[in-house]
């Protein structure tokens, strides 16, 4: 089997996992709180303690587990590498995925960046196929647009020997 990509994300990344978990954890924390504590206040009743004290809890070792354990492992997961010929991912913690996109298949690359990535002054390359996206996060913002623009060249050459 074939070694590894070589490259990895900017390790700014990590954090910006952390900020956007954080966010979706608490959305759906307070989703869930919410209406057992209105409920609570009308009509008390031991149940419905029970079940804010279980939600809370929840909320803690999920945030626990997202902020803190899983960043850095997937950090070391993430990993890509630009051939001239391909472009190949390696990611994921217990389900493990691994791409290997030929550049003649390629129809669109492109640079994304959100508030959350922009503020750490990273971006994420797309690179679009037939068959869908994939993406590579967390990259600094030139490093991100001079992968863009190489893969894009690639792809062109690709097509062009056809």
């Amino acid at each position: 089997m074939k070694d590894l990509p070589a490259n990895q994300l900017n390790p700014k990344i990590t954090r910006v996992w952390r900020i956007n978990d954080a966010i979706w954890l608490t959305i759906a924390f307070l989703c869930v709180f919410i209406p057992f504590a209105i409920a609570a206040a009308v009509e008390p009743a031991g149940w419905i303690f029970i079940t804010l004290g279980a939600t809370a809890l929840v909320y803690v070792v999920c945030m626990v587990l997202w902020l803190v354990v899983l960043p850095p492992i997937r950090f070391v997961r993430w990993r890509y590498e630009l051939s001239d010929n391909y472009l190949d991912i390696a990611r994921g913690i217990v389900w493990r995925k691994r791409f290997v996109i030929p550049f003649i298949r390629v129809q669109n690359t492109d640079t994304r960046q959100g508030p959350i990535l922009r503020a750490f002054g990273l971006a994420s390359v797309t690179i679009s196929t037939a068959a869908g996206e994939h993406e590579i996060p967390g990259l600094d913002a030139e490093t991100a647009d001079q992968l863009r623009d190489k893969a894009a060249e690639l792809a062109r050459l690709a097509q062009e020997d056809v």
